[in-house]
């Protein structure tokens, strides 16, 4: 018998008057996994993470997070999950360890827990050196680490996360990456969104796909790339344009995006202007 899933939906549908958004969506995503969610512009993906973390409600389905109905018991989920959003919503006048001990407090952490985990996300993100500091004149890559920090200081058994690189320097995305493997190895479920497929292809053992609504792949980075290189056939170019792969290479998770959704690189038009 299978280990159970962390994150499972059925039927998952959700629709905006006429316009349906997210068209029943399957997913299961194992305890331990770092899962990446991908899709064009528009796909439904932030629909698909709206409702997955109980800020949306679907129009038909079911979502269990760690075995719980999320309908029927969205606090005791919320207890058990951590969320950064894209547009992050911190609050602009405290500073950040009143930032983060507020967060504690919320998650139900005591006192004493709230401010022993403050500080010691302070010092790792490095924010400790300026106390004083409101969130607002925080920089956004300074933003985001906060925001991660609040997101884990309960120890979240899943943890969403939406974009969150964007804007981060190389340094801070290398201590957030040391952070979510170490989370990972714990066994904690990861759900990354990012439109940077080398990020999801370097961190991510599963992967799905949505495009115009509806999931076109899920299943493990090598389930993907065996799936599709069976489809394609092999070429003497560079495996961008020509809907080939270079002889005696592996697919990049970008050469299987593009060639699920139906996209490629356009190499047969410029523009004038631009000589």
């Amino acid at each position: 018998m299978g280990t159970a899933p962390n994150i499972s939906t059925q039927g998952l549908t959700r629709r905006f008057g006429d316009f349906t958004a997210v068209d029943g969506i399957d997913l299961r995503v194992s305890p331990g996994q770092f899962f990446g969610f991908l899709g064009p512009n528009g796909a439904g993906k932030s629909t698909t993470i709206k409702m997955l973390t109980g800020l949306l409600a679907p129009t038909s389905g079911r979502i269990e997070i760690l075995g719980l109905d999320l309908t029927a018991h969205p606090i005791e989920v919320k207890r058990q999950i951590g969320v950064v959003p894209e547009g992050m919503a911190l609050f602009g006048r405290l500073t950040g360890s009143e930032f983060l001990n507020f967060a504690g407090r919320m998650y139900g952490l005591d006192r004493e827990t709230a401010a022993k985990r403050t500080a010691e996300l302070l010092d790792f993100m490095q924010l400790a050196d300026q106390p004083k500091k409101l969130v607002t004149d925080y920089s956004h890559g300074m933003q985001k680490k906060l925001a991660m920090a609040a997101a884990v200081i309960h120890g979240p058994k899943v943890l969403f996360l939406d974009e969150p690189f964007e804007g981060v320097d190389a340094i801070a995305a290398g201590t957030l990456k040391a952070m979510l493997q170490g989370m990972i190895a714990r066994g904690a479920t990861i759900f990354l969104t990012s439109h940077v497929l080398e990020i999801v292809e370097r961190l991510c053992s599963h992967v799905a796909i949505i495009h115009q609504g509806r999931l076109v792949a899920h299943g493990s980075l090598e389930e993907l790339r065996a799936g599709v290189e069976g489809q394609t056939p092999t070429g003497s170019g560079d495996g961008s344009g020509d809907g080939t792969i270079p002889s005696g290479e592996k697919m990049t998770l970008e050469q299987i995006f593009l060639h699920t959704v139906g996209g490629s690189r356009r190499t047969d038009q410029e523009l004038s202007w631009l000589g």
